[in-house]
């Protein structure tokens, strides 16, 4: 036999030896390298079938895949280091990770609600945070704060916000809201990770209420809403500081119908208006009303009292006639109130019967 010709380990074929290929310690021909091994897609060598990696778009050497590759925890995909996306100890796909750990919605998400307590009237939050980040870990922290128990907020992206994002409730009965869901612990998890809400220029505050808390039918609840824009308008300049808004923001974002002698001439002029839903009553919502006057809050106290003023609001237009309401003042539709965190939020805002107290910084 020639010094230069070899004998195939697999086929037993003869063959040049500079046409054979050595595969770990043996020889092969052509043939039975194209029968029995593949290339690595990493490193270009030659391997056995065998003993690959391999996924429907890339073949590795065992090596290549241990020292620079993962598994998809999700699809079973080969996924490169630098691509690779963990959850705790586990590997994902961005794909698979964008589905599994999307923990900030897109603005037009909309699930379907789930209604939390016992009553005909429920309060669904949008909470805006900003200055901390677009973070889907931050997000998750806040979620799993809220829902320890329940899924009681979810959590979208809003292109008002600089860098920040929506903590959006399902709707909740006010007592809900005071005593099952732990807005408390949310706002210090917010304030922990440098979210700010008060001291921005961004961020809102807006508060739901379910349509069909006024009425059984359309012309009902529309009579109810009218008298709720008539307190709104009648008491606008309480209301404005109530709000904490700047005079920019409330006409950028919740401005006023303008005052009219019924509620009744308010509701029709808010049909014909062109600020759509930026209302401080936003009427374009076909199951809810939307109250938006109010600048966004992570102080708990003030938080609170903004939603049993709402509720105020909404119990003082569905007890009274319109002729009462023309007739009630300030101090009488504060004077009723019981609530101890509104009651302190008003007094620290100078609105209720003149009392003035020491204030904590609104973040």
């Amino acid at each position: 036999m020639e010094e230069n010709v070899r004998v195939c380990d697999i086929c037993g074929r003869e063959i040049k030896e500079e046409d054979g290929t050595w595969v770990d310690d043996q020889f092969l021909c052509q043939e039975c390298v194209d029968e029995h091994c593949t290339t690595c897609d990493h490193c270009d060598e030659t391997i056995w079938i065998s003993d690959t990696v391999q996924d429907d778009d890339i073949t590795l050497c065992p090596t290549c895949y241990d020292d620079h590759y993962h598994r998809c925890e999700c699809c079973g995909r080969i996924i490169h280091d630098n691509n690779t996306n963990w959850h705790g100890d586990y590997p994902y796909c961005d794909s698979c990770y964008d589905e599994f750990n999307d923990e900030i919605e897109e603005y037009s998400y909309k699930p379907e609600p789930i209604f939390y307590g016992d009553g005909k009237r429920y309060l669904g939050v949008e909470l805006e945070v900003d200055c901390g980040g677009k973070d889907d870990n931050n997000a998750e922290t806040i979620k799993e704060t809220a829902n320890t128990r329940h899924g009681h907020i979810y959590i979208k992206s809003d292109g008002s916000l600089d860098d920040g994002f929506e903590i959006v409730s399902h709707p909740m009965t006010l007592e809900y809201h005071m005593n099952d869901m732990d807005w408390e612990s949310v706002m210090h998890e917010a304030i922990k990770m440098g979210y700010r809400s008060h001291q921005t220029s961004t961020c809102g505050l807006h508060i739901h209420v379910n349509r069909n808390a006024f009425g059984d039918n359309q012309s009902e609840q529309e009579e109810v809403i009218g008298k709720i824009l008539f307190l709104i308008e009648k008491h606008w300049n309480e209301i404005f500081t109530f709000s904490r808004r700047s005079s920019y923001n409330m006409n950028r974002w919740s401005a006023r119908y303008g005052y009219e002698k019924t509620g009744q001439e308010i509701l029709k002029k808010a049909k014909c208006s062109d600020h759509g839903r930026y209302s401080a009553v936003n009427l374009c919502n076909y199951s809810t009303i939307e109250f938006r006057l109010f600048r966004g809050t992570l102080k708990y106290n003030t938080f609170i009292a903004t939603l049993q003023f709402v509720d105020t609001i909404c119990d003082v237009a569905l007890s009274m006639s319109q002729v009462e309401l023309e007739e009630l003042s300030w101090s009488e539709l504060v004077s009723n109130i019981t609530y101890p965190e509104l009651i302190q939020y008003l007094k620290e805002r100078r609105l209720y019967i003149n009392d003035e107290v020491n204030a904590e910084e609104d973040m």
